[in-house]
């Protein structure tokens, strides 16, 4: 029989190590790379007509930009191109209009779209993601509590917020820019995992209810091998077409599809080897804390 509960203290081991890696980078390099969405900027979508060398297009994007605005040139759709900069002037922004213009020969219908996203804005995209995932996590509390036990549901959050660190720590580590995709990608991963992890805690409560003498560490390791083809299949058949995107995407596309990997192994990781150790973890301080009020009562 798989021995899960036993070695979890081998498996949470390896997530806080992500963790804390993720927080010394965060302290060392000052925080998250953050995208025009949230830290302000200028965002301007260019139709070139044809594929172009994007190395040397942001060659002429940095020569045409202020020294410190950060400017990056993405591929957008066919042959669009994004180019995103830190807040520049008016002036800033027609000169570099010009000089792509005129690079490469384009009319100045070419320049499709260009945004101005305030800071202030950013912050605002920053609060709704922030009250959005709490929100999710609350709601998702109360559900499990009644549908389960209140143990069942902190087990269940916290499983959420082992996903979100990890998901979090890649962002950091790999310098991914925060942006409005990152949203998306924390509560499709939160939407994703507490399934994950409801099918596990109903297996365990099934199999407690029709033998409930049974220790129920052992109960937790039969539901989780009874229920461990499925999760593996599961995340299979999501990471496939995740990694299809992640090869034939542009590269906006390649930035979610990134942490969204992550964020499914993370899940996947949390519902099989972290879930049911904790709620057998956190049942039995409650059995512990009985005893102790007994014995004290004696």
């Amino acid at each position: 029989m798989l021995k899960i509960v036993e070695k979890f203290k081998i498996f949470a081991p390896i997530s806080l190590a992500i963790i804390l890696i993720g927080a010394i980078t965060f302290g060392v390099c000052g925080g998250f790379a953050q995208d025009v969405d949230f830290a302000g900027g200028m965002t301007m979508y260019v139709e070139m007509g044809k594929d172009i060398n994007l190395d040397e297009l942001n060659k002429l994007v940095i020569d045409s930009t202020p020294e410190g605005v950060k400017p990056t040139s993405q591929k957008s759709d066919g042959t669009q191109v994004v180019i995103k900069t830190t807040p520049i002037s008016t002036e800033e922004r027609e000169a570099l209009q010009k000089a792509i213009i005129e690079k490469y020969e384009l009319e100045d219908s070419a320049i499709l779209q260009v945004d101005n996203v305030d800071a202030t804005v950013g912050g605002e995209l920053k609060s709704q993601a922030l009250k959005a995932t709490l929100i999710a996590a609350v709601l998702m509390l109360i559900y499990i509590t009644i549908r389960f036990e209140m143990r069942t549901g902190l087990a269940a959050v916290i499983c959420l917020l082992h996903d979100i660190l990890i998901m979090l720590a890649v962002y950091v580590i790999f310098r991914i820019p925060v942006n409005s995709n990152f949203i998306a990608a924390i509560l499709t991963i939160v939407g994703y995992s507490i399934n994950n992890t409801i099918i596990v805690f109903d297996r365990i409560r099934e199999n407690y209810a029709k033998n409930k003498r049974a220790p129920f560490a052992e109960t937790v390791n039969a539901s989780i091998k009874q229920t461990l083809t499925r999760s593996i299949n599961t995340t299979i058949t999501t990471l496939l077409p995740v990694i299809m995107l992640f090869i034939f995407g542009v590269t906006s596309i390649r930035q979610f599809t990134i942490p969204l990997m992550v964020g499914l192994l993370a899940g996947t990781y949390s519902s099989v080897l972290l879930a049911g150790p904790i709620w057998v973890f956190l049942k039995q301080a409650q059995v512990n804390r009985k005893k102790n009020r007994i014995s004290k009562s004696k």
